[in-house]
């Protein structure tokens, strides 16, 4: 908790630091401006869906690196899917694009399990895998799904509760999506099951829990959340190139859990925090723009802010342990 509240005071403090700053210059400030909080909430909602999935892996002491490559695989064959010739029902798309999303969490899964390769590689060589795949399905080309489908586009650029409301059609999904994984996994045995695998996976398998079983389903969970982000944030966009779309978005989504409270080592955190991080990397992204600090320095913020996290963590791990 205290981990949570040190978050939530420094998200306020680059707030007030970030808006001073632009008021004294400009005599303005953007930031709170109708607009510029309606498009803050929408991609803390859209990135924060992938840090929710990130959280499952990490928590097991793993890594996904394929985050933004499955990303762009799974948007890519959905635009394809719904709007290539007569297309396909949105009914038989999304529930197919979501299958797929978890069959590859299975498929890392069993890799790291089974095979008992280290997840970095699983992931990593996942990210190249799944790129290559989108680049030749679409043929380098740009897809995109035109003005069709605007239920579906509802959720993803929608309000709540009129269109000129404040609330974000993606940050609501966030915080459902947020409510079950908070409840899952420190409500339910498998939840406990999961931090003390992290924690120490000897000792979670010699105290009953089928270790292999559980980081596989963490795996399966982390891309099947991921999916939902993945047509989200395709549908909000609308302008998938398979070469850039999803490039880096693995590094947001693991920014936000590691900012959040949990570690790289495994077996601790909660979802409060991955809330605050995804939210506190979205802010920091955002500042960049409106402060008009040149947009290259973005991924040196968003490197510093992953460095912090983890330094972070390691000076309240050795607190704990000298406490101990």
């Amino acid at each position: 908790m205290r981990k949570v509240l040190g978050l939530t005071a420094l998200l306020l403090g680059v707030i007030i630091i970030a808006c001073s700053w632009e008021y004294l210059g400009t005599g303005n400030v953007k930031f709170l401006k109708l607009e510029n909080a309606r498009n803050l909430l929408t991609w803390i909602g859209l990135f924060g869906i992938l840090s929710l999935g990130q959280a499952f892996v990490i928590i097991t002491g793993g890594i996904d690196l394929s985050v933004g490559s499955v990303v762009a695989l799974l948007g890519i064959l959905a635009a394809d899917l719904l709007a290539k010739g007569e297309g396909l029902s949105p009914i038989v798309v999304v529930p197919l694009v979501l299958t797929l999303a978890a069959v590859i969490g299975l498929w890392h899964g069993v890799l790291v399990t089974k095979a008992r390769m280290q997840p970095f590689v699983v992931t990593l060589c996942g990210l190249f895998f799944y790129r290559g795949i989108a680049r030749v399905v679409s043929g380098d080309e740009t897809r995109g799904f035109g003005g069709a489908f605007p239920r579906l586009g509802w959720l993803a650029n929608g309000f709540l509760p009129t269109e000129d409301g404040l609330l974000p059609v993606p940050f609501v999904i966030f915080g459902l999506l947020a409510a079950l994984v908070a409840g899952f996994l420190h409500l339910t045995p498998y939840g406990r099951h999961l931090f003390a695998l992290g924690a120490n996976e000897e000792a979670a398998r010699f105290s009953g829990v089928r270790t292999q079983r559980l980081k596989i389903a963490a795996y399966a969970t982390c891309s099947f959340i991921t999916g939902i982000g993945a047509l989200l944030i395709a549908l909000n966009i609308n302008s998938l190139g398979p070469t850039n779309f999803g490039s880096f978005y693995e590094l947001y989504a693991i920014a936000g859990v590691v900012l959040g409270g949990c570690s790289l080592r495994g077996g601790s955190g909660n979802v409060l925090g991955v809330i605050i991080g995804a939210a506190l990397i979205r802010v920091l992204t955002n500042l960049v723009s409106i402060l008009e600090i040149p947009s290259q320095l973005e991924y040196v913020v968003i490197g510093g802010a992953i460095l912090f996290g983890v330094l972070l963590d390691e000076v309240f791990t050795r607190r704990a342990g000298a406490a101990a």
